[in-house]
């Protein structure tokens, strides 16, 4: 099934809706595009133009700043995770089952995702493992933080706190672990791929299945250890 999603990101990122015009739905796929093969620290506006067939002048008409456009795109991501994970878990009931679920939605080794029209999911679970920190990683975090601009990551691992939270009650750090799990199924798979002597996937496993694994079991021998093995699937 291919369908288009469309998410009501926070409006102090963009100066104009860029989901309410053809040029603004380019900005936002060339933009995951041109990031995913450059980097971000090599995007720039200019570049961005030329890619899209158009000037700076009109991608500032939608973006203060390449860091908003970033943080939207992050937004966007984070969005599309929850609603996902929200949709496929209705029909699991077991708590157990549904932290399952989820860390592989994170990690991209769950086989129910949607093709989502325009954006390539692909690229953006690669700008997300590579560059979402350096969208709060920056001086400025608490005055854009007051902005409420991280609202969707935040609403996401609160999302996975709760499933959390009712697999183990008495366990005091949920959301802590929710976004441990997150920013580690990141780290991990960026240094599996890139750093490899930083992890333990010595016999050349797939990088997203040695991630999924590995905080597999960081979830479950924290939340229970005596049945970790029986509910994580094998890969």
């Amino acid at each position: 099934m291919q369908v288009l999603l469309t998410f009501n990101i926070n409006a102090h990122l963009y100066l104009r809706d860029p989901e309410r015009s053809e040029i603004g739905k380019s900005i936002i796929k060339q933009s995951i595009e041109l990031i995913y093969d450059i980097g971000f620290e090599q995007f720039t506006f200019k570049k961005l133009a030329q890619k899209i067939g158009s000037t700076e002048a009109t991608i500032y008409r939608y973006f203060s700043s390449k860091h908003k456009l970033l943080t939207y795109i992050l937004n966007w991501y984070w969005c599309y995770l929850e609603f996902i994970a929200k949709m496929h878990l209705q029909q699991v009931d077991d708590p157990r089952e549904q932290l399952q679920l989820v860390l592989e939605i994170i990690t991209h080794n769950d086989n129910n995702r949607s093709r989502i029209k325009d954006y390539n999911l692909e690229q953006l679970h690669s700008i997300v493992i590579s560059e979402s920190s350096k969208s709060y990683l920056v001086k400025e975090v608490d005055a854009i933080n007051r902005e409420m601009v991280f609202g969707p990551l935040k609403s996401f691992c609160q999302f996975m706190a709760t499933i959390i939270a009712t697999i183990d009650p008495e366990y005091k750090y949920p959301k802590s672990l929710a976004s441990t799990l997150l920013e580690t199924a990141h780290d991990q798979q960026y240094f599996s791929e890139h750093l490899p002597n930083l992890t333990d996937n010595k016999a050349g496993q797939a990088h997203k299945q040695y991630v999924l694994a590995y905080i597999q079991q960081l979830a479950f021998s924290v939340l229970n250890p005596n049945n970790y093995g029986k509910r994580a699937r094998l890969h």
